[in-house]
């Protein structure tokens, strides 16, 4: 499917393992409960797209966009995200383990309930980022863009505005 338009295709329940969804346009589809597992969407639109509860354990999405998509209850153990634009988008209760998020935006997104271990979380965040009921554990930093312009928290302060929020996380040093 590399480079394919499945622009508001509903894909629903598939199982397309080790598949090839490399700069696939998926713009508004309905992947709900979908098994990616070891996929590579590189450069892949799914913006707007419903993948609630989808199964993206070990799949590449560097560079993908998921902006204003819906990722609730999505499994995205040892996931590669990098360079991703995740604004605006909802990932309630995702689970996000050993997973590697480098450079993501997640401005305006929702993180409430979702689950951490162990992620590089070099990730961005606003004001508007809820992550009210995460719990786990994260490597930083986090770049914030606040009413003040855009800083970098890690360590102890990054641990501290995440608790302020309502999240549980603990903030892990040593990984660069």
């Amino acid at each position: 499917m590399i480079g394919l338009d499945l622009s508001g295709a509903d894909l629903s329940g598939g199982v397309f393992h080790e598949s090839w969804f490399t700069d696939a346009k998926l713009v508004g589809a309905r992947l709900v409960g979908v098994d990616l597992y070891r996929s590579d969407a590189e450069g892949a639109d799914f913006s707007g797209a419903d993948l609630t509860r989808a199964s993206l354990v070990r799949v590449n999405l560097d560079d993908a966009v998921f902006r204003g998509a819906v990722l609730d209850g999505a499994d995205l153990v040892k996931v590669s995200l990098y360079g991703v634009d995740a604004s605006a988008a909802s990932l309630r209760g995702t689970r996000l383990m050993g997973a590697s998020l480098i450079d993501v935006n997640f401005c305006g997104s929702d993180l409430s309930e979702a689950v951490v271990q162990e992620n590089t979380f070099k990730v961005t965040v606003d004001e508007k980022t809820d992550v009210t009921g995460m719990s786990g554990t994260v490597f930083g930093p986090v770049h914030m863009i606040g009413r003040d312009g855009q800083k970098e928290i890690g360590g102890a302060d990054l641990e501290r505005w995440l608790r302020e929020r309502g999240a549980d996380v603990r903030v892990l040093e040593g990984r660069r």
